[in-house]
C-alpha cells in the first residue's frame, strides 16, 4: 500500500488553486515543507515576525558551518495575528516591573570573586599603585598576571592566592563566605565596579540580606616596593 504525504498534499493542491487565480508558476520542490522545531529565535517589528528555527551545525576540523531556517511573515494585515502580538504585547507590560531575584549581593558573598579573574586596565594599575604608595611596575609584578589585550585596554588581570583559576583573589578579604570583604574597595578594578548581581548564577543563596555586616582591616602589601615610593606610568 502506498503512502500518502498528507502534508505536500495539502499544499501542492494550495500551490495549484494560487496558479489558477494569479497565473504564477508554482512547484512543490520550492516549497519548504520541513517542520518548524527549535524555535531559537523571534524578532517582532510593528509590520513584520521573523522566526529562526531548525539551526543545524556542522562541525569541521577549522570551522564550523552553521545554517538554520527562517520564516518572515507579514502580519500587520492578519487579524488573528494582530491579536497574539498585542497580547504579547500586554503580556510585557505586566511584567515589565518584574524584579529579579538578586538585584543586590548577599553581603559577604564573593563568589564572583573565585573562579572570574577581572580585567585590569593601565588606569586601574595605577590606582592600585596610588592607594597602596607602590609603583605602577611593582603592582603590576607582583598583583596582576600580564596579558595584554589586542586592543591594549587591558594590562592584565588579578592574581589569585594560587595558580588555581578558581582559588580567591589576591585581594579578598575575610574568611568564609558571608564574611568576605574586598581589601581594595576604595581601589578596586572596573571590572569589580561594573559587575551587578542581576542574572548572577553564582550567588551564594543560603546568606542573608539583612543584619549588621561588619568588614574588616584593609588588605596591605607584604612588599610596599621599592623604598615605598611611589610611581606614575609614562
Amino acid at each position: 500500500m502506498e503512502t500518502i504525504d498528507l502534508i505536500a498534499r495539502r499544499e501542492l493542491g494550495n500551490l495549484r488553486r494560487y496558479t489558477r487565480e494569479t497565473g504564477a508558476p508554482t512547484r512543490l520542490a520550492d516549497l519548504d515543507l520541513e517542520p518548524m522545531t527549535r524555535v531559537e529565535q523571534i524578532e517582532i517589528d510593528e509590520e513584520h515576525i521573523t522566526v529562526q528555527y531548525n539551526k543545524t551545525t556542522e562541525r569541521r576540523y577549522n570551522a564550523n558551518e552553521i545554517t538554520h531556517r527562517e520564516w518572515v511573515y507579514k502580519y500587520n494585515d492578519d487579524a488573528e495575528f494582530v491579536a497574539a502580538i498585542r497580547t504579547v504585547i500586554e503580556l510585557s507590560r505586566k511584567h515589565m516591573y518584574d524584579l529579579p531575584e538578586n538585584v543586590a549581593c548577599p553581603p559577604g558573598c564573593a563568589e564572583c570573586c573565585s573562579g572570574y579573574e577581572p580585567f585590569v586596565s593601565p588606569s586601574d594599575v595605577q590606582r592600585i599603585a596610588d592607594h597602596f604608595g607602590m609603583t605602577y611596575d611593582d603592582v603590576m609584578t607582583q598583583y596582576v598576571v600580564p596579558r595584554e589585550s589586542a586592543d591594549g585596554s587591558y594590562v592584565g588581570w588579578l592574581r589569585k592566592v594560587t595558580d588555581d583559576v578558581a582559588d580567591k583573589c589576591v585581594f579578598l578579604m575575610g574568611s568564609r563566605s558571608g564574611k568576605y570583604y574586598c581589601g581594595i574597595y576604595e581601589a578596586r578594578p572596573h571590572d569589580c565596579r561594573a559587575f551587578t548581581p542581576i542574572g548572577c548564577e553564582d550567588v551564594d543563596t543560603n546568606l542573608p540580606k539583612g543584619g549588621k555586616y561588619v568588614v574588616g582591616a584593609p588588605f596591605k602589601p607584604k612588599h610596599p616596593g621599592k623604598n615605598g615610593r611611589t610611581g606614575k606610568r609614562l
